[in-house]
């Protein structure tokens, strides 16, 4: 789970999801839920063939103590974020 206690501590890199290449982007029908973050929403990452299942997720509708990373979407499972 990702419900970490304070949007500033997370350990992933979280980027604005209107940054992301939306072509390498499926969204996933997995979710998960934190008690003050809210429900966040999965994506399957499929770049030159390689699949990362619900390697990236975003909270688009946070609850208020998270409302800072409304629309960030984040990462783990050995995704590297390049400019």
């Amino acid at each position: 789970t990702h419900c970490i206690s304070s949007a500033a501590s997370d350990v992933y890199k979280r980027q604005p999801l209107a940054s992301i290449h939306q072509q390498f982007f499926q969204a996933s029908t997995h979710t998960s839920t934190c008690g003050w973050k809210g429900l966040a929403n999965y994506y399957t990452i499929n770049v030159d063939g390689k699949e990362n299942e619900n390697a990236a997720w975003v909270y688009k509708t946070p609850k208020q103590a998270a409302s800072e990373i409304e629309g960030y979407v984040a990462f783990w499972q050995g995704v590297k974020v390049t400019e």
